[in-house]
């Protein structure tokens, strides 16, 4: 038998080990965060520390602000969340009246959000100075959420134009050779959707747009016990968003894609064009399988196809709503069909980006699962299974798309084989991980002899 003072000896030990966890990622982000704004400045652009910044004074784009200040006020009272509300609507309204007072011109639907970034910053002074003990420490978590979600954002555009930046060739005649064996999905759906235009065109685009809000609901469900239980869950949805977003851009770096309206199409959102695509047959004429080149493009576009992190998010935003109510989990399988079809629909990934976009989030979702309930056999293989699938993928779609086209009846379902392999391992190790509590059996009732 352990004793009383073994027991919380072994806490006490824990509970240092995570804190010099966090401590060791807040100094990794930091130190990310710093690289990052180094990069950008060499190509002449603000990175995410500044962009940041220019948040307090400029008008920026209110929704992710305001989606990290909803996340943040998962740890307030119902009295404290209405404070927060009602003080970054005040300092909105503000910034507001005084912009209009000396004619500042703002981008388009860039009126307000500085009034959330302000309040957020506000609870983290807050925190270090009127708090203490562990509701110190839940408040900067809240804030750190917050500020986390809007941090995101800013890193991931930086992110993005690194790849266009440093790397001046693509690699989309390698994938749109290996897509043959999918039978070029992105043309197919292409087609469909403009055969339904306006009306699939227009909820395509709406749902791709608003990925993050479908996030943001999902992760609120599930910090919805936050502020009376006083500590956040073990695991929820933004840390995995997180790290999709931190790992897959190094994977662009590596393969860097356009996707098909920009390699063989006009390009879109300002970027591409004809001049550089390899010929104009999106989506009308499917590309014909020939020997593969990486060829140049334009350095505006990210290079941001594999593996589609649209995809991948819309797969965590899934796996995470199963344990919600009915129209939670209705909303998460919608989103993901939806997400999957405006990826392909409007040429800005593959059908192989697709396969190895899931691959990946349920990879990152394993191997996060397994880090909080301890390493364990079935968690190690696993993860390591979906990281080989993922890299014999990558080696695949680059050293032999000549023969997946010219085979593709045998490549094809190769490929659905091996997402379906890892999509079934990971079901089947979760359920493992999580056994359905069966109700207690209750015994027959014995008749009494008279």
């Amino acid at each position: 038998m352990f004793s009383r003072t073994d027991g919380s000896a072994e806490s006490a030990a824990r509970r240092r080990r995570r804190a010099v966890l966090w401590a060791a990622a807040a100094v990794a982000a930091l130190v990310i965060l710093v690289a990052l704004e180094i990069s950008a400045r060499r190509y002449g652009q603000p990175g995410p520390i500044t962009n940041q910044l220019n948040g307090l004074v400029f008008a920026p784009k209110p929704g992710p602000l305001y989606g990290g200040l909803a996340l943040m006020m998962v740890v307030l009272t119902w009295r404290q969340r209405f404070i927060a509300a009602g003080a970054a609507i005040g300092v909105d309204a503000v910034f507001v009246l005084v912009r209009w007072a000396v004619g500042a011109r703002t981008a388009d639907g860039h009126f307000f959000g500085n009034g959330a970034l302000w309040v957020m910053l506000a609870c983290a002074v807050i925190a270090v100075t009127r708090r203490t003990g562990a509701e110190r420490v839940l408040l900067l978590k809240g804030v750190g959420l917050g500020l986390l979600l809007v941090a995101g954002r800013k890193t991931g555009d930086t992110w993005l134009l690194i790849t266009a930046k440093s790397r001046p060739t693509v690699l989309d005649q390698y994938v749109a050779t290996a897509d043959h064996a999918l039978g070029n999905p992105s043309w197919l759906m292409g087609r469909i959707v403009k055969a339904t235009d306006p009306i699939g065109t227009h909820l395509l685009q709406v749902v791709y747009a608003q990925l993050a809000v479908a996030a943001v609901v999902v992760v609120l469900y599930q910090l919805r016990h936050v502020a009376a239980e006083r500590r956040f869950p073990r695991h929820h949805l933004l840390r995995t968003f997180l790290v999709i977003g931190l790992l897959g851009p190094a994977v662009y770096m590596i393969f860097p894609v356009v996707g098909p309206v920009f390699a063989y199409g006009p390009g879109a959102s300002g970027t591409g064009g004809v001049q550089w695509a390899v010929a104009d047959l999106w989506p009308h004429t499917p590309p014909p399988v020939g020997t593969p080149t990486p060829m140049p493009y334009d350095g505006i576009t990210p290079r941001n196809c594999m593996p589609s992190l649209h995809t991948a998010w819309a797969t965590a935003i899934f796996v995470h709503s199963r344990k919600g109510p009915r129209i939670l989990r209705f909303a998460g399988a919608f989103w993901l069909v939806a997400t999957l079809s405006a990826t392909l629909a409007f040429g800005y990934h593959y059908g192989a980006d697709l396969v190895v976009g899931v691959i990946f989030a349920l990879t990152i979702e394993a191997a996060l699962r397994s880090f909080d309930r301890g390493w364990d056999r079935r968690g190690i293989q696993l993860v390591g299974y979906g990281a080989t699938v993922f890299a014999v993928l990558l080696v695949s779609y680059r050293w032999l798309p000549t023969e997946m086209a010219a085979h593709p009846w045998a490549f094809g379902p190769l490929l659905i084989l091996a997402l379906a392999s890892v999509i079934y391992g990971y079901v089947r190790t979760t359920e493992l991980w999580d056994p359905s509590t069966a109700p207690a059996r209750q015994p027959e009732p014995r008749l009494e002899p008279a």
